[in-house]
């Protein structure tokens, strides 16, 4: 051990991220290139329902009825993405 830095910082434990944690903090750093699948699991894993009946566009909507619109093509464009995190993190 060194000895000019305290003992307890030695035995400080730091938060574990999981992998939906790790996932969302990667989309909001780098919200370019993400693919529509990822998207829905996310949901499914937040509880959010999606939609996709023959259209271009994936419907994500919460229990409040707040819902927004993603176009399913690749890649998805980073507003959507931003907007897409807003919807979970509300």
């Amino acid at each position: 051990m060194n000895s000019q830095l305290p003992d307890w910082l030695y035995h400080v434990t730091v938060p574990r991220m999981s992998k939906v944690d790790k996932l969302i903090a990667r989309m909001r750093n780098n919200p370019q290139g993400w693919d529509i699948e990822t998207l829905k699991g996310l949901a499914e894993r937040y509880g959010i329902t999606h939609r996709q009946y023959g259209t271009s566009h994936v419907v994500f909507r919460r229990t409040d009825g707040k819902a927004i619109s993603v176009p399913a093509h690749r890649p998805i464009k980073p507003v959507y993405i931003r907007a897409f995190l807003t919807l979970l993190e509300e």
